[in-house]
């Protein structure tokens, strides 16, 4: 039909953050699928989701995520991008710090 999906040609979440983020968006959003071309406003999203958007990033993902960054790029294969980005930059911080513990 001549519905919101038709603007886009449906590419399917590659990789785990992609695949992690997809499910979010279907969840809040309601859809039967997001797709890596995928815009969260376009596709419903607004700033109450995007919200909850950034607390279950947070949950399942360990990373938090700017709601700046998501309106900059709401494209689902752009965020994943931020997203993994942000994982690789607070991976260190994770180790326990044992040096003190003899």
């Amino acid at each position: 039909g001549d519905d919101a999906y038709a603007s886009r040609d449906y590419e399917a979440p590659a990789g785990e953050v992609e695949r992690a983020l997809a499910e979010i968006w279907q969840e809040l959003l309601g859809v039967d699928r997001a797709g890596r071309n995928d815009h969260f406003f376009e596709l419903g999203g607004h700033s109450l989701l995007a919200m909850r958007l950034i607390s279950l990033v947070r949950q399942r993902l360990n990373v938090e995520l700017e709601l700046a960054a998501l309106f900059a790029n709401p494209q689902l294969e752009a965020l994943a991008c931020v997203v993994a980005q942000a994982q690789n930059n607070t991976l260190p911080q994770i180790v326990p710090a044992s040096r003190g513990a003899q």
